[in-house]
């Protein structure tokens, strides 16, 4: 086994999980970061990180870490980590076609005495299975004997800024006891939180898949019970406040399940279980109300609209935030997507505004067009031929204006509630939305139904209680973007302190920009 502080290492791939680490390894030892996007690694060389996982100032200041879309710069490297994502397909199979490609890469580079480790999450035997074999195949090495293999499922959060890799504890794993103690060192080196060492590469493997399946099935249990609320006519969001007096409670909450993890794991895990003969009906059954959400709150917001006679054809309709969760440009496997195709199906008219977004992913991706900068007044109703309405689909939660519907009436949601895809919102309303750099503009103060969103509203566990103007010196964005104020102090600027004591253990952040909105 090759000695730790010789270890070169090779990242492959260098997206939300690979660059993080590439950058941590990159403190410590002689560190190449591989892509096969040569414009991702141009933009890196100049500092540039486009997922905002990593500040120029840490990508520069990492002098042992280097950058390459060659083959032959991987070639010295005598640790392989594999850092490519593992999607699902048309069919919501498993399609590790990125994993097995990455897979052939280290082939020809790998070497006698090297380890390969890999982070994707797959289902249990999925490295021994189908990755070993195509490193043997590629390179012409015996397995266990030549070189050795590891799993160390990744654990990023996109967009946390508390949670980063060297503080979530990891697990590591490896092919024989010797090659396990490698990887756990290895890790160990870098890992502040500590690690596990699984007894298994196969056990590690589940481990990862499991974390993600069973929040989609507790998520999928609180989405049920959401849509019962509704029928019921009782709010869910105070069911749930209710029940979380209970010591053992879980503080899940309803919501769109997108992104690259929780919503995908769960089909690789039912993958292998029906491979093996099970088959799995309450992993299913959640993914099948999980994926629905979209559609729901779609339908929800139309027979709102309805009940207010507002038309839904020709309507024009601004959904506001298209990432996956607040706070980051992340567009994989986004939900909101099933929102807005849904109400287009309605012939709706749906404008959708998210600066975090990339435009041109968008594009590419999901073949949606963003608005740049929303009409001020386009999307107010002043007579039921001519409505509009605002959707904002993930919660009170977010820079990214996630409300699953700002309204009034707080019939917004599953339930009248507006936590969609948020379980960290219980007594804090994160950041609201930063619409742009020019300030406050006041737009006009369009007659009922229409209310103002920007200059600010109060929210508290998903229900907008009324909205507010803060006096400039306290609301201008020049001199507040981003800065959270209490509740208290809102409510002392407005003269509104006779408000719910509740409320004030709540925070709230002040909007950058006026505009008006249906409040169906």
């Amino acid at each position: 086994m090759q000695s730790l502080e010789h270890a070169r290492i090779g990242i492959i791939g260098l997206g939300y999980v690979g660059l993080p680490l590439a950058v941590e390894f990159g403190k410590r030892y002689d560190t190449v970061g591989f892509d096969i996007d040569a414009a991702r690694i141009a933009a890196l060389r100049n500092g540039v990180d486009h997922t905002l996982e990593v500040s120029a100032e840490e990508l520069t200041g990492c002098k042992r870490l280097s950058y390459t879309s060659a083959l032959d710069d991987l070639s010295a490297c005598s640790v392989y980590i594999v850092t490519v994502p593992t999607p699902i397909d048309a069919f919501k199979s498993p399609d590790l076609t990125p994993l097995t490609r990455a897979s052939e890469t280290i082939g020809r580079v790998l070497k006698t005495g090297d380890i390969v480790v890999y982070e994707s999450t797959v289902y249990p035997g999925a490295t021994e299975e189908v990755c070993v074999p195509i490193l043997e195949r590629i390179s012409g090495l015996v397995f266990n004997r030549d070189f050795h293999a590891g799993y160390s499922p990744e654990r990023i959060n996109p967009g946390d800024k508390q949670h980063r890799v060297t503080s979530i504890r990891k697990v590591t794993s490896g092919s024989t006891p010797e090659a396990a103690e490698f990887v756990d060192a290895l890790y160990r080196s870098i890992i502040t939180a500590g690690t596990h060492k699984a007894s298994s590469i196969k056990v590690a493997e589940a481990a990862k898949v499991i974390e993600n399946t069973q929040r989609d099935v507790n998520i999928a249990l609180i989405n049920e019970l959401s849509m019962i609320f509704d029928r019921i006519g009782i709010d869910t969001s105070e069911v749930l406040e209710a029940a979380g007096t209970k010591w053992n409670f879980l503080p899940f909450r309803p919501g769109l399940v997108g992104g690259h993890c929780i919503g995908v794991d769960p089909y690789y895990l039912t993958h292998k279980a029906q491979a093996v003969g099970h088959h799995p009906e309450m992993i299913l059954a959640g993914r099948r109300i999980n994926d629905g959400m979209g559609a729901y709150v779609a339908q929800r917001v139309v027979k709102l609209m309805h009940k207010r006679q507002h038309h839904v054809a020709g309507s024009r309709i601004l959904v506001l935030g298209l990432t996956f969760k607040e706070n980051c440009p992340d567009l994989r496997n986004t939900k909101v997507t099933d929102i807005i195709r849904e109400l287009q199906d309605f012939s709706a008219k749906v404008d959708v505004h998210d600066p975090w977004a990339n435009a041109a992913e968008a594009l590419h991706e999901y073949g949606l067009q963003l608005t740049d900068e929303p009409v001020a007044g386009a999307y107010d109703s002043q007579s039921p031929t001519n409505s509009s309405a605002l959707v904002a689909p993930r919660g009170c939660a977010a820079c990214c204006a996630k409300a699953a519907f700002c309204s009034t009436s707080r019939a917004c949601c599953p339930s009248r509630m507006s936590t969609v895809g948020c379980d960290d919102d219980r007594d804090q309303v994160p950041t609201g939305y930063r619409w742009s750099a020019r300030g406050c503009g006041h737009v006009g103060r369009p007659a009922s139904p229409v209310f103002e969103v920007g200059a600010g509203w109060l929210h508290w566990r998903g229900r907008v209680f009324r909205h507010f103007r803060l006096p400039d010196h306290q609301g201008h964005q020049s001199r507040n973007r981003g800065r959270a104020l209490h509740v208290r102090e809102v409510l002392r600027a407005t003269g509104q302190e006779a408000l719910s004591s509740a409320l004030r253990r709540a925070a709230v952040r002040t909007c950058c920009r006026l505009f008006p909105v249906v409040a169906i």
